[in-house]
């Protein structure tokens, strides 16, 4: 009788200098440290003290500190995407190019079975030197990678038209954009850093991999992951989700007094993420959306762009008028703690993707309001293919009115009518399903043992 395999894996971790990124990549990081793996996890030094409270596992996943060298155009001491503006990212990601040397000397003392990237195209050549398994991990949806791999490339020249069309056997003519999203596209043709756009960093990234993995699970992505496979060549991993579990958090006092007065699945709550910041005139039409609206509400949102605080950029008399019914918040929340309070009946969302599956599980209904190509794709997936919420109308300049939003909201709080309904049984039994503790463990044991079978075959 042969011994089973018991053979633990060293995997390096390479994220993209975001904190969407470092967080889905650490939350792999547990899963992985939880089932005795070895994770040495890179990262700029100024970044490690703020996850450090996140590593359950320290004994098991150490950080190893970059040295980001400064470059022409990169605000000083500039290490992550949070403090650098979109159009001074690429500088952002030269730096970090800029890091090759730092990275080969760490692998080639730590000798990882396995590294994890996203971003650095030049980590596969690297690997592979190295006798590394270079692994392309996904934090974001299928759908866009889909598109990527297997749609015409982007340039300058390309139309609206040839923009969105969708390539040959793409699972859904629904999960996609409109001719007025097709801007948010074209950026990915703009230089990213050391002469390549972004479209050619993923592209190259992705192709020289020796597997794409997703923090997804297929009863969600299914048809999507088939075709990354069959445009890719490349075997598709999935870890699922990987979100930390909640049993062990409360909610703080203030937050439970807060919403206890309130009736069950009453309060509409609204946040857009870390890096979301509205314009001025964007915020206020938002809040007096929710004003509109007649529910009690909590937002979460940064100030506005030129603003120091929420409170000074709020309407006129806003303040007095919501009193007792509603607080716009400045500060971080517990997102995931507050979706799961009995209140809380609504959540008005950006749909970015790890929102995306705190919100699937839990009870609320669902409002979407997507900026980003792959929150646009997220949204058409919720809408359009699994029918759990509604994505609010904009105006022909693409802008949110307080009308709109205050429309989109009631409808799905309106206990009697029969879509709101459909949609939350139809949330209600994906939640079912994906809520099961031994799927996550399953997808989990899984992945490793996909990991371990393409080390041996390298070796």
């Amino acid at each position: 009788m042969s011994k089973p395999d018991c053979s633990k894996l060293h995997i390096a971790m390479f994220p993209w200098v975001a904190y969407g990124h470092f967080i889905p990549f650490l939350h792999l990081s547990n899963k992985l440290a939880q089932k005795g793996h070895k994770i040495s996890f890179l990262l700029p030094k100024g970044v490690q003290p703020r996850l450090e409270n996140m590593n359950h596992f320290p004994d098991l996943i150490q950080f190893f500190p970059l040295l980001l060298p400064q470059v022409d155009g990169l605000p000083p001491g500039a290490e992550t995407a949070s403090v650098v503006p979109m159009n001074q990212q690429k500088y952002l990601a030269f730096s970090v190019d800029q890091t090759r040397d730092q990275v080969e000397s760490i692998f080639k003392v730590l000798k990882p079975d396995v590294v994890f990237y996203d971003f650095w195209f030049w980590i596969p050549d690297l690997a592979r030197q190295l006798g590394i398994s270079p692994i392309f991990y996904s934090v974001v949806c299928s759908m866009g990678m889909g598109l990527g791999l297997n749609a015409k490339k982007l340039t300058r020249e390309t139309t609206v038209e040839e923009a969105i069309e969708l390539p040959p056997g793409y699972p859904s003519s629904t999960v996609r954009l409109k001719a007025e999203e097709a801007p948010s596209l074209l950026f990915v043709v703009e230089d990213f850093g050391s002469g390549l756009s972004f479209d050619e960093r993923i592209r190259v990234g992705l192709i020289e991999s020796d597997a794409i993995a997703f923090r997804t699970y297929r009863e969600i992505e299914g048809p999507f992951l088939d075709y990354v496979a069959q445009g890719s060549g490349k075997p598709v991993l999935l870890s699922g989700p990987c979100l930390p579990g909640t049993e062990t958090q409360q909610l703080d006092d203030k937050w439970v007094k807060l919403l206890s007065q309130f009736e069950p699945r009453s309060v509409v709550f609204c946040a857009f993420g870390s890096q979301s910041q509205l314009q001025k005139d964007e915020f206020q039409e938002l809040v007096l959306g929710f004003e509109l609206c007649g529910h009690p509400f909590l937002v979460a949102l940064k100030p506005p762009k030129g603003c120091s605080s929420v409170e000074e950029a709020l309407p006129e008399g806003f303040q007095d008028r919501v009193k007792g019914r509603g607080l716009v918040y400045d500060d971080w929340v517990p997102q995931q703690l507050l979706l799961q309070h009995p209140s809380i009946g609504c959540f008005v969302n950006h749909c970015g993707y790890g929102t995306m599956w705190e919100f699937l599980l839990s009870d609320c209904q669902i409002v979407l309001i997507p900026e980003l190509t792959d929150q646009i794709l997220n949204t058409r997936l919720m809408v359009n293919e699994l029918n759990i919420g509604v994505e609010v109308e904009r105006d022909k300049n693409r802008q949110v009115s307080k009308e709109s939003l205050s429309e989109a909201v009631k409808f799905v709080m309106d206990k009697d009518n029969e879509t709101a309904n459909m949609f939350r049984a139809n949330h209600a039994k994906l939640k079912e399903t994906l809520s099961n503790k031994d799927l996550q463990e399953q997808y989990i044991n899984n992945f490793i043992q996909a990991l371990k079978d393409l080390v041996k075959r390298k070796s």
